[in-house]
């Protein structure tokens, strides 16, 4: 069979049902093959749609996501994409196009140094030399993505190995990578450490990153917390790690989380760090103010992240569901009644209903009542800037939920094509985009691939006719603003008309409930425009 017939079977192998991505020259092979298979393959409109697609696709799967795209400019086209998938730490295997082998380096029509590019954002990178090894990468690549740490993978594949023929297909049953061998069970005699330090605890607190989401370790967490009575604080990419209703949620820390989580962590004597690298815009707020003496428990798949931003007094490599069951057999309850008090006492109301202004609605409230009218099991993706904020602090977690977002990269542009990956793998249940006018027109050309698969999305958009974040920062640092004005916007609710999308703009509060009741009734995408004030702050 040819090359690109073996590659598609080895996609199947691995139980790929659906790939993203964008035909080419030099890709065509691999479009044959895949057209004549039962894979689902998904058009985007823009190659960096396909990986931030995929990324959707694997976070609420829970498998591997596949984009595949052309060489050259392709290739390129999904950079940001594999770069927003690495610093989240999403599984991802991104299948690209390269010229023919024997040209390579001669700066031939549509070519890249793809895996040079790539390089230092992925976790692993193969151009293929010989049609024969393509079995062994194939699953090579789909283990090294989803474990340990995941990230993406990338295969650049010339045209002339796609074209050549294999003799005999024989795929690998398992994968056995010298150097490569991820630790997930948590030592023991580190595993007493951090019990006793626990047990010796007055004020522990629990910090939870996205590690707890991609471990799947959210029930894990749960028993944990509840056996031990300690309090919980989270990430934002920690979002949806403990109901928001349990009695020891906290809340979000950092630059634009809550108070008196950042409070939480400031006063704790013991804090137990699992899957976040706790980096700066999470550490914002409370390093000046940590307590010194705090004993700080870190666990990690990744042994590289342990220590990197904070000091750790007892490190635990593992996976952290993995680690967490060792623990909850050895943990015994912890008297926080005195602890959970004071916490409690820290708390603020979060959503104070301002006067209404004319001609404009409240993005707050906007997110809390969508939070209580959307199911339980409901996926919300936001995009980034002042939209991803407002749903961060008011979109209300419940077990079963989703809230995915671009935390390390903080890539504009995210949220609607990472909603379109998130339904294709949930069609079932409800998905939100949370967009701002600025990162809708970075990626406002999914539209057409909204429309032509007609998924069921409600894209929630937020129109202040400005680069809010920007602003915001911009006015409170300099007391002035520069380059961010929008005030040229399209009718988006024509714009998406023109896709046969229906839609609706509403200017003020009391309008909201019946505008999301039709979305949600409607069958098919939707769009609900916002109008907000360009002043609007995520300061309450």
């Amino acid at each position: 069979m040819k090359a690109a017939e073996a590659i598609v079977k080895c996609l199947i192998n691995e139980n790929v049902d659906t790939v993203f991505g964008y035909p080419g020259g030099h890709i065509l092979e691999v479009y044959e093959a895949l057209r004549k298979s039962k894979i689902r393959h998904v058009l985007v409109r823009q190659e960096q749609a396909a990986a931030h697609s995929a990324s959707g696709y694997a976070r609420v799967s829970g498998k591997v996501g596949v984009c595949i795209t052309t060489s050259g400019p392709g290739a390129t086209n999904l950079i940001t994409g594999i770069a927003t998938a690495y610093m989240d730490s999403i599984p991802l295997v991104a299948i690209t196009g390269q010229v023919n082998s024997t040209k390579i380096g001669r700066d031939m029509f549509q070519e890249a140094d793809i895996t040079g590019a790539t390089e230092s954002f992925t976790k692993h990178s193969y151009l293929v030399k010989n049609e024969n090894d393509l079995p062994r990468i194939i699953k090579e690549a789909f283990y090294i993505a989803s474990t340990g740490r995941p990230g993406p993978v990338l295969i650049d594949i010339p045209s002339d190995i796609q074209a050549a023929e294999i003799e005999k297909l024989v795929i690998p049953e398992t994968v056995n990578i010298r150097g490569y061998k991820p630790t997930i069970k948590g030592h023991v005699g580190q595993i007493k450490r951090a019990v006793k330090a626990i047990s010796e605890s007055k004020r522990p607190l629990i910090i939870a990153g996205g590690g707890v989401l991609l471990s799947h370790a959210e029930g894990e967490l749960l028993s944990f917390v509840e056996k031990t009575g300690i309090p919980l604080v989270h990430t934002l990419m920690g979002k949806g790690s403990l109901p928001g209703d349990n009695r020891h949620y906290i809340g979000m820390i950092g630059n634009h989380g809550f108070s008196e989580a950042n409070r939480a962590v400031a006063k704790a004597d013991l804090l137990i760090i699992i899957g976040t690298r706790v980096a700066d815009r999470a550490w914002g707020g409370i390093s000046d103010q940590t307590n010194e003496e705090a004993r700080i428990i870190h666990i990690d798949v990744d042994p590289a992240e342990i220590g990197k931003n904070v000091g750790t007094h007892i490190p635990l490599v593992g996976d952290a569901r993995t680690i967490l069951t060792q623990m909850i057999d050895r943990v015994d309850r912890v008297d926080t009644d005195e602890w959970l008090k004071e916490l409690k006492s820290f708390k603020k109301e979060h959503i104070k209903r301002k006067k209404e202004k004319a001609g404009s609605i409240d993005p707050k409230y906007v997110i809390e009542t969508i939070s209580k009218k959307l199911d339980d099991n409901a996926v919300i993706v936001a995009d980034v800037g002042q939209n991803q904020i407002w749903a961060a602090r008011h979109f209300e977690d419940k077990i079963g939920r989703r809230f995915l977002t671009s935390g390390g990269l903080g890539t504009m542009g995210y949220g609607l094509p990472a909603a379109v990956g998130a339904k294709i793998a949930a069609p079932d249940r409800q998905v939100v985009a949370v967009v701002g006018d600025g990162g809708f027109q970075m990626s406002l050309y999914e539209l057409g691939t909204i429309s032509q698969n007609n998924l069921d999305i409600i894209i929630l958009l937020f129109n202040n006719s400005r680069l809010g974040m920007v602003r915001e920062l911009q006015d409170r640092y300099y007391g002035k603003t520069n380059a961010v004005d929008l005030d040229k916007n399209p009718d988006f609710i024509k714009l998406c008309d023109a896709y046969g999308i229906k839609g609706v703009r509403i200017n003020s509060d009391s309008e909201l409930e019946d505008a999301f009741e039709t979305a949600i009734r409607h069958k098919g995408p939707f769009l609900l425009e916002c109008v907000v004030d360009p002043n609007e702050s995520t300061i309450l």
